[in-house]
């Protein structure tokens, strides 16, 4: 189905007053994992730190560390269309919607290691809800890239505004980052905080106050 087709079926199921710019975030040209490449990759490296790939515990670990790959960069096909279409209401309401503690694992693209925290996210609609569980696959589907924390926060809010085109989003990402944890610095209990106000949030300080008071922050 291409882009049109999507744009199409959104407008059939009565999603056709709001900009649909959150299309643009869709991959659908990008190939399938090459797990084959990876595997080559995988005992590449294994050679390289001097380990016996052919050890019974590593026999099969570019297998399974391809197999981990493509699930963990799956964000990258995701069709966003797909993942949000059905879930859009139109509805009479105009407070606060917030949903926090969104479990997430990404990966950094500097290293290579994970990163892991949760996402709180909070719109104040202009006519339109998302279904509750969409929010969380929609951070999921940013954080399943090759990602820095900063990014993923923009990403996050990016999407949602163009899809929802809300009064107002906030989002909010705190991180716990391997790479700072297992390597260079060490530091164990350092965590990250990255965040993103727009439209109300932003321009109004109460606003902005209870979103942050209501995550804790």
């Amino acid at each position: 189905m291409d882009k049109s087709e999507d744009s199409e079926n959104l407008s059939r199921n009565g999603h056709h007053r709001h900009s649909t710019d959150f299309l643009n975030t869709r991959r659908p040209d990008y190939p399938a994992v090459d797990r084959r490449q990876i595997e080559i990759a995988v005992g590449d490296i294994l050679d390289a730190v001097g380990e016996d790939r052919e050890r019974e515990g590593l026999r099969q670990t570019p297998q399974r560390v391809a197999r981990a790959y493509e699930e963990l960069l799956s964000g990258y096909r995701t069709d966003p269309v797909h993942l949000i279409n059905g879930a859009l209401f139109e509805v009479d309401y105009d407070e606060m919607v917030v949903v926090q503690d969104i479990e997430f694992a990404s990966l950094c693209e500097h290293h290579l290691l994970p990163f892991v925290g949760h996402a709180h996210v909070a719109y104040i609609p202009d006519g339109r809800v998302l279904g509750l569980s969409k929010i969380p696959r929609v951070v999921d589907m940013f954080a399943r890239r090759l990602q820095i924390q900063e990014r993923l926060t923009a990403e996050i809010a990016d999407f949602l505004e163009s899809a929802l085109h809300p009064r107002g989003i906030a989002v909010v990402v705190e991180g716990r980052h391997m790479c700072a944890m297992l390597r260079g610095v060490r530091k164990r209990d350092a965590r990250m905080t990255t965040r993103t106000m727009r439209g109300l949030f932003r321009d109004d300080y109460r606003a902005r106050a209870e979103f942050l008071e209501m995550i804790g922050r």
